[in-house]
């Protein structure tokens, strides 16, 4: 039997999927699981796993790209999918498959999907609040409760990508590792302050830590500035590895401190020691699927408010969230992985 998913267009979306691929792999042994996704977040893929290929798509996201979906289908047809599970709810996501001529094509009905799925799901908020209980609804058929527990994601790690990104960047692993992860693609509302993680990084700099900033090209800057503020204290990694790399390397750090981001789920699918920092957005959504994992944020009146920029312009959610308490939370996840060690 062979399946098709079109995967999400976010990297923590896409980790969040893993749980689901987990379950369709122990129900049906011998499934081959192909996906069709963008090119930012196919390295995810490639590391479970559950997943044999992955197709790079040729357009963009949000792009309709009739010609280039068309000319997709065609090379997909020739393989003889079974089954096709659809993930993002646009209508445009459905097309692949159904021009593909996947007999059995599965998803939510999103933005009235009629014709493009034929296997179509009505999604109950109330049930199943997680996006990744959400995912996994999709395994059943129509209308029939998701299977719990929800199993945690699991990613893969490269040992010899890792060898080389370690060598390539000429990091020093004598002592342990703690990694930041400062970035948030959403907006600057997830974004813990620059100068709260220059802060955590000098005192962990003190304790004989070595800090990395861990995140994607457009974080550079961020990373240059936090640099700065921790006075040398912190190595500015973004944008100087791919995904690939960021991956391998948060897998040897002795723990991760991150905004809500990809790079969180990430690290909880590595399952690193976590302090996930909620600003804007709402761990009751998206949290990290990770038992390491701990969720730090204010109790607030006007949080969450799930906004890209502090509508009301104080932005007290992640400016009162002080770096002293992030440390104790670290400490507390430290101590934790180390007693079930």
């Amino acid at each position: 039997m062979r399946l098709l998913l079109v995967a999400p267009n976010w990297i923590g979306d896409t980790l969040l999927a893993q749980p689901l691929l987990a379950r369709l792999r122990a129900r049906h042994p011998g499934l081959r699981i192909d996906a069709v996704a963008p090119g930012w977040t196919a390295p995810v893929l490639r590391r479970m796993p559950q997943v044999e290929e992955v197709v790079e798509v040729p357009f963009r996201h949000g792009e309709l790209a009739l010609g280039a979906r068309l000319r997709l289908a065609r090379r997909l047809r020739r393989r003889r999918y079974d089954e096709a599970i659809v993930l993002p709810n646009s209508f445009k996501s459905a097309l692949v498959p159904f021009f593909a001529g996947v007999p059995r094509r599965v998803g939510f009905t999103g933005e009235a999907r009629y014709g493009v799925l034929n296997v179509r799901h009505r999604l109950d908020a109330a049930a199943t609040p997680l996006m990744v209980e959400r995912y996994l609804q999709l395994a059943e058929a129509p209308g029939r409760p998701v299977e719990r527990p929800v199993p945690a994601a699991r990613i893969d790690v490269d040992e010899a990508n890792l060898l080389i990104a370690v060598s390539r960047l000429g990091l020093d692993r004598s002592r342990p590792v703690v990694a930041l992860c400062p970035g948030a693609e959403y907006g600057p509302a997830k974004r813990w302050p620059a100068r709260h993680f220059a802060a955590l990084a000098r005192a962990l700099a003190a304790r004989g830590k070595a800090v990395w900033l861990v995140g994607a090209p457009a974080e550079r800057a961020l990373g240059d500035e936090i640099a700065g503020l921790a006075g040398g204290d912190a190595l500015n990694l973004c944008g100087r590895t791919d995904l690939a790399a960021a991956i391998d390397l948060l897998s040897v750090a002795e723990a991760v401190v991150t905004n809500d981001s990809g790079l969180m789920h990430v690290a909880a699918a590595l399952d690193r020691p976590l302090v996930a920092l909620y600003g804007s957005s709402s761990p009751a959504h998206t949290p990290p699927l990770a038992p390491r994992a701990r969720v730090v944020a204010l109790d607030l009146e006007c949080r969450p408010c799930f906004a890209r920029e502090c509508p009301l312009g104080h932005f007290r959610c992640m400016n009162e969230l002080a770096p002293e308490r992030v440390l104790a939370e670290l400490d507390a996840a430290v101590a934790a992985a180390r007693a079930r060690a």
